[in-house]
């Protein structure tokens, strides 16, 4: 497994106060699962060995959001994964927009 620990402690910090979050290694990373269902994820992209977020923030906002700085599709088998993106550092460096990132998961989840 392949994540940051210094990443992963900040959004650790952000989940704190949340109920029902979990926390498992798979696909590649640390997944944080909110209510049972997969909320956000925390990798190393094994083509440029940056830090990057997976984040599910649904099929209606995902257009929307891969605007973002540092958001692009997800693909892990080279098929993209519609509603799930990744976010390279420069999405989520500074501290607001790694809260961002954490509230447009956490906004999704309430829906699942």
């Amino acid at each position: 497994m392949a994540f940051s620990e210094f990443l992963v402690e900040r959004v650790r910090e952000r989940f704190k106060n949340i109920s029902n979050v979990e926390e498992r290694k798979m696909m590649g990373g640390l997944i944080f699962m909110v209510n049972d269902k997969m909320c956000l994820g925390v990798d190393i992209d094994k083509k440029t060995n940056l830090d990057r977020l997976m984040v599910r923030v649904g099929k209606l906002a995902y257009e929307d959001l891969l605007k973002k700085t540092g958001s692009k599709k997800m693909d892990f088998t080279g098929k993209v994964m519609r509603g799930f993106l990744f976010v390279d550092p420069e999405g989520f460096d500074m501290e607001e927009d790694l809260d961002f990132w954490i509230e447009k998961a956490l906004e999704f989840n309430k829906l699942l």
